[in-house]
């Protein structure tokens, strides 16, 4: 079983920066779904919203998964913990992917090397606070600050 500390002190700020995030994605979705409406849904114009480069298939998911990510952070229990793993993983897979597709036909969702940057440190971040988000009863913390605490385990410090 993986390690993940639980009852983190930081908890709370883990969730405004995951809730950040959730925020400039759903807002870039709405703007690049205004901005590329009529155009096509794979389209591979030069439409930028938000400082990101879009098209209407990009900005549709970006609208999902920012309202996504608004209810992992605002959720107390270990529901956002998973969310924010799991979109951490999404967007760092997703930012590999379409680095690799750059300069292919292949770039469905129009992306270009900064969304590609962006992409990577959400995905960056979002697994951050998904490690740290971990929600537990106070004696599992406890248990774990004294095994933190244990004289072996200073030892090796």
């Amino acid at each position: 079983m993986a390690h993940f500390p639980v009852n983190h002190p930081a908890r709370p700020l883990y969730r405004v920066l995951a809730g950040l995030i959730g925020l400039y994605i759903l807002a870039f979705g709405v703007y690049g779904v205004v901005l590329t409406w009529d155009k096509g849904l794979f389209g591979r114009g030069s439409d930028w919203a938000l400082g990101l480069r879009t098209n209407l298939a990009f900005s549709l998911v970006s609208v999902i998964f920012g309202a996504f990510l608004l209810v992992g952070a605002s959720r107390r229990g270990n529901l956002g913990h998973y969310m924010n793993l799991t979109a951490g993983v999404v967007f760092l897979f997703t930012g590999l992917l379409m680095m690799a597709l750059l300069q292919t036909p292949g770039n469905f969702l129009n992306f270009s090397m900064s969304t590609v940057i962006v992409s990577l440190l959400f995905g960056l971040v979002l697994l951050a606070t998904g490690l740290y988000d971990k929600v537990g009863p106070p004696e599992h913390a406890t248990a774990e600050h004294e095994r933190r605490r244990h004289p072996v385990a200073e030892r090796h410090r």
